[in-house]
């Protein structure tokens, strides 16, 4: 588990962040909402983490580190997965608001039971 976080650290993170953000925005504009939504699946969070990880750790804890990161990045990008797929039923059944909420909530609880099953 990490104990220590760089400042630096976070806001290469914010940084990346909100640079995939916009350049996905961009995608979106000018080829379309489809081409938007396959480079709003770039890992961005995943990628920065994992580039500044080497702030706060380094040699074998390094290595460790970022195993046990691409390790919870797998679940993760898994359960993005099942919430694109219960979004796209979900807008269209019970509205754009709702269907945002639900899918974000149901994001979050299924993200919690993972992290809680995958921590013992």
């Amino acid at each position: 588990m990490m104990a220590h976080l760089s400042i630096s650290a976070l806001l290469i993170r914010f940084l990346l962040g909100g640079l995939a953000v916009v350049a996905c925005t961009v995608v979106a504009k000018k080829l379309g909402e489809k081409a938007g939504g396959i480079f709003a699946a770039f890992p961005a969070v995943y990628l920065a983490a994992l580039l500044t990880i080497g702030l706060d750790f380094h040699g074998a804890q390094l290595i460790s580190h970022s195993i046990m990161l691409s390790r919870g990045a797998i679940f993760g990008m898994a359960i993005n997965i099942i919430v694109a797929l219960i979004a796209g039923y979900l807008l269209p059944k019970v509205g754009w608001k709702r269907g945002i909420l639900q899918s974000m909530a149901f994001w979050f609880t299924i993200s919690i039971v993972v992290v809680i099953i995958t921590s013992h």
